[in-house]
């Protein structure tokens, strides 16, 4: 049994009482599901629904161990509230885990009773594909579940989420150009992709088409070979670390969170930072080393919106023209962040983070106004 000093850490982010905790860090539920039968060991955490269900991915990992998944499933939940805050959705932020390898231990039986739990909730939390989950995932899941979206286009769903976030970060990494040389175009500057799975292949594809010069990494071959066999021209670093000390004009990272530390800002050579991947600022502070080197971070969660965007819309019947223009905006609500960050003097994130926290605040107050009955 884990000793409570050792959970202490998680308790303390759950109910905000760490004095060291962030704006937003408390959390209105967690839950932990375990099925002995599947081997299912899961976490569905709920940060908030001022604005409406918490909406966002289930990620299967095989996390070291159990604490790591918790904090993993507390910093995504929160982000998906600022996320869908500034996305404009009228949805809450949640996110959920699934400890244990995909490739080995993922079954039918075992989505089927992650889905039970979610259905549980009786529509608190609302999941979609993440990290480790695939369309067809969420239609297992929905066979026990009412409560999923991010489903196959033959259930009415939307099918790939990917497809509109790769769409969004490349609209905020347009906006970012726009903001640092006066020009939305990426034509000729050079870009870095670090992870080129699900939403990183498909953002190499619009820089090309754009007229970028790409380089990529990624630590598995069969992803660079694909990429590589589709545009020849694309260029391959040894790994991440030597694609940031790369002369760069713009950095991507599009893997796994964490990218933006210590060690990679001194390092960057970009003068513009806008990627996919969710949280990947370090640890607080982080954005600050960013904006005292010069370097435009374009806020992870504002640009990476289009695949909530795209699952959202499928809550009330999917269109896909109708999603893609939502996610266009994209480029507007990064525009308009950058322009109160320079006039506020603060960072993008923090600025980002104010304009979220805001809504959250305005719109969620209008739920102490008594309706006869919920719409």
């Amino acid at each position: 049994m884990t000793d409570v000093s050792e959970r202490s850490g998680v308790l303390s982010r759950i109910f905000a009482t760490d004095p060291n905790a962030a704006p937003g860090d408390s959390h209105e539920q967690v839950v932990l599901c375990h099925d002995r039968d599947t081997g299912l060991k899961a976490v569905i955490a709920i940060h908030s629904t001022a604005l409406g269900p918490a909406l966002g991915g289930t990620r299967f990992h095989p996390y070291a161990t159990e604490e790591e998944a918790v904090q993993d499933a507390l910093n995504l939940s929160r982000g998906m509230s600022y996320k869908n805050a500034m996305a404009g959705l009228d949805l809450g932020g949640g996110k959920a885990v699934i400890i244990g390898d995909p490739t080995k231990i993922k079954t039918e039986a075992l989505l089927r009773a992650y889905g039970r739990f979610v259905q549980s909730l009786n529509g608190r939390y609302v999941t979609a594909c993440d990290v480790g989950t695939y369309v067809a995932d969420m239609d297992v899941i929905a066979r026990e579940c009412d409560f999923v979206t991010g489903r196959s286009p033959e259930y009415g769903g939307a099918g790939d989420s990917s497809v509109l976030t790769s769409f969004g970060v490349f609209q905020g990494m347009r906006a970012a150009a726009q903001h640092k040389w006066g020009s939305p175009s990426l034509e000729g500057r050079r870009v870095g992709v670090a992870g080129i799975g699900k939403v990183g292949h498909y953002l190499v594809e619009h820089l090309i088409e754009d007229g970028a010069q790409v380089v990529i990494t990624d630590v598995r071959e069969d992803a660079v070979n694909r990429v590589r066999a589709a545009h020849p021209g694309v260029e391959v670093a040894a790994d991440t670390d030597a694609l940031i000390r790369a002369n760069l004009d713009v950095y991507a990272p599009c893997a796994l969170g964490g990218a933006l530390n210590d060690e990679t800002v001194p390092a960057l050579t970009a003068k513009i930072v806008a990627g996919a991947a969710n949280n990947q600022l370090a640890h607080p502070g982080v954005e600050k080393d960013l904006a005292d080197r010069g370097i435009l971070y374009a806020p992870d969660y504002v640009i990476n919106a289009g695949g909530v965007i795209q699952v959202a819309d499928e809550i009330e019947g999917f269109n896909f023209d109708r999603a893609k223009a939502k996610a266009s905006k994209i480029f507007d609500t990064t525009l308009e962040i950058f322009a109160l960050a320079d006039s506020d003097g603060v960072p993008p994130a923090v600025a980002a983070d104010r304009l979220a926290e805001r809504r959250m605040a305005e719109v969620g107050r209008l739920r102490t106004i008594l309706l006869p009955r919920s719409r």
